[in-house]
């Protein structure tokens, strides 16, 4: 296989990210060389705000999970170095600086980043989604996605060296509540099949056990009160959809 030239390809997924995909794209701008979307057939302007930008290749295809839609835009980039980023996601100034420092030293090994929630127009640091290291930059061919439902992970060669970048990756997660909620069901779903196709079984009384542990775990232990009004929302929300998750799965295991 011939080298890839040295330089960073930034790979995005999109679907409906018309409020969320300029920013997410200036935002790599200063260093990227290439940057690949893979949107999964969006039905707003999506496709018209990216490809009004010049160094984005804009490629629709149907959706077919997100490890495997990942590990295709691996496929996709013409560079050595990947940059994996979520359309609502944004890297700050300070992190924007890390990366082109790095890359005009010479990137080497495997990029972590520190992740900073926007939850409804608040930070969020507490609640257990602060600190949120998560390795985004990385060789291209050294590593893959691995996840066949939800919750994909990083699988890369452990030779490499982590090194944490300066700076947040600043993420834009909920504009509302409702948002939140919507999201957090579909994600406990998504689980819930995951748990199912592995075996696991719940007892009656799990679902409301384990909502009323992450109520706690997210407020209490995790400080979450310290994020306010917010940080109430957040656990609620949280533990009402590990409740769903539960039922889900007696549901399923009920119909097998």
């Amino acid at each position: 296989m011939q080298e890839k030239p040295y330089g960073i390809s930034v790979l995005i997924i999109t679907l409906n990210e018309e409020r969320n995909i300029a920013r997410a794209i200036e935002s790599v701008l200063s260093f990227a060389d290439e940057i690949i979307i893979v949107d999964a057939e969006s039905t707003d302007s999506t496709k018209s705000i990216a490809t009004g930008y010049e160094k984005v290749q804009f490629i629709v295809r149907p959706w077919e999970g997100y490890s495997s839609t990942k590990n295709y835009l691996h496929s996709l980039a013409n560079y050595s170095y990947l940059f994996s980023l979520d359309a609502d996601e944004a890297p700050d100034c300070e992190m924007q600086n890390a990366i082109i420092v790095e890359k005009k030293q010479g990137l080497k090994g495997v990029y972590e980043v520190n992740r900073l929630t926007n939850y409804c127009g608040s930070w969020i640091r507490h609640s257990g989604w602060y600190p949120d290291i998560k390795k985004r930059l990385f060789p291209c061919g050294s590593a893959h996605w691995d996840g066949a439902i939800v919750h994909e992970e990083l699988v890369f060669d452990k030779e490499y060296e982590v090194i944490r970048l300066g700076g947040h990756l600043e993420h834009y997660s909920y504009y509302s509540f409702e948002d939140h909620q919507a999201r957090a069901d579909k994600y406990s779903l998504l689980t819930a099949k995951k748990f199912y196709e592995r075996g696991k079984k719940a007892g009656v009384l799990k679902p409301y056990l384990s909502g009323c542990m992450r109520f706690i775990s997210m407020y209490l232990v995790k400080l979450g009160f310290l994020d306010g009004k917010m940080g109430f929302w957040i656990a609620w929300i949280s533990a009402k959809s590990n409740v769903l998750k539960y039922k889900e799965l007696r549901r399923l295991n009920k119909g097998a």
